[in-house]
């Protein structure tokens, strides 16, 4: 019998890939992933973190409804340096991350893969809406979910060969409401648990008070600037702002005014009209190519440019070992360095990068 570890994180989705994952024959064990501070444990907690502590009290119910082992893994550490630092240092530098993609990689696959191996694991599995494949090259593939509503590929474009080997994924074959209907039928009681939101470790969403408290970090204040680098106004800090920003500028215009550019190595914003915010090319470097060893020249593929884009048809060549140039058919929209490029290929994750 192969033994699975599943990352339990209170909420329904992962509960039921334990139970579906128990129904199919695995020897299943949960484990939920112990990543906050202990200063922000009663902060998490107040604002319904995905790993607080009622995400502990929560599995464990589930642990024993399931009649599964369920422990506790401190993985404090390997957040803190791969995704709460990289946040920090990503917003200093003007861009804009997605935490979710370096927790994906480095804390969810890398580390609790580790761990699940070390004690004697076949596979670990998780709660995402996506499902694993593999091409007849023999390559391992994310698949599409079966509900675009709920599609969790683009936080998962990052993951290696050898992760992807070692991953199931049995909530990808469902719908949300498949979903919360399989928990209802079995007793769960986290069943109608609303869905996590935003990120994680900022429940609030104030990512500029995050880093200042954090880190003590202080946000210079400096210009606005117009594509022409002409003086518009002042600024309270760039890690106040993103790509396609309208709202909360404080500037006075005769028409609307966006975020463009943000120019670190000078502290200034560029503001300039909804036309401006438009682009048709992209680059993009730390790229993983998942669906082949290498993008090969002039690859027709599907782009997007953040969790919520639809995506858009585009053609993709390899400017160098690991920095691509993404064409897209039409502009798109506030394309924001520091986001993931990722692209498709049919109903499977190609491969990705940086948005640089």
């Amino acid at each position: 019998m192969s033994k699975v570890v599943v990352g339990m994180s209170g909420g329904v989705d992962s509960s039921v890939a334990a139970y579906l994952l128990k129904k199919q024959g695995y020897e299943v064990i949960g484990v939920t992933m112990q990543i906050w501070q202990d200063k922000d444990d009663k902060i998490i907690e107040e604002n319904g973190g995905c790993c607080g502590l009622s995400a502990v009290e929560d599995t464990a119910r589930v642990a024993r409804l399931l009649d599964i082992p369920y422990y506790v893994m401190n993985f404090k550490s390997e957040f803190k340096e791969n995704v709460i630092d990289y946040f920090v240092k990503e917003y200093a530098a003007g861009r804009t991350p997605n935490p979710c993609i370096a927790c994906n990689r480095y804390v969810k696959w890398e580390s609790l893969l580790k761990r699940s191996m070390d004690i004697g694991a076949d596979y670990i599995a998780t709660g995402h809406y996506a499902r694993i494949g593999t091409l007849s090259n023999g390559r391992y593939i994310i698949k599409n979910s079966v509900t675009d509503l709920k599609d969790q590929t683009y936080a998962l474009y990052n993951l290696t060969q050898q992760q992807l080997s070692r991953t199931l994924m049995p909530v990808g074959d469902y719908t949300k409401e498949e979903i919360r209907k399989i928990a209802k039928e079995i007793g769960l009681d986290v069943a109608d648990k609303p869905d996590s939101q935003d990120i994680c470790f900022v429940p609030d969403g104030n990512y500029a008070s995050f880093i200042t408290e954090e880190t003590g970090y202080k946000a210079e204040e400096g210009n606005f600037v117009d594509i022409e680098g002409n003086f518009i106004g002042r600024h309270k800090g760039i890690i106040h702002y993103t790509i396609g920003q309208r709202k909360g500028l404080g500037i006075s215009a005769g028409e609307p005014l966006y975020v463009i550019n943000i120019r670190s190595e000078t502290n200034e914003v560029v503001l300039g009209k909804n036309n401006d915010t438009f682009t048709d090319t992209v680059y993009a470097n730390h790229i993983n190519c998942m669906a082949e060893p290498e993008i090969l020249p002039y690859t027709k593929l599907k782009g997007k440019i953040r969790y919520n884009h639809i995506g858009a048809e585009c053609t993709v060549t390899m400017i160098d070992n690991d920095t691509l140039k993404c064409v897209f058919d039409t502009p798109q929209r506030a394309v924001t360095p520091g986001q993931a490029l990722v692209l498709y290929k049919d109903d499977y994750v190609f491969g990705g990068g940086i948005i640089i």
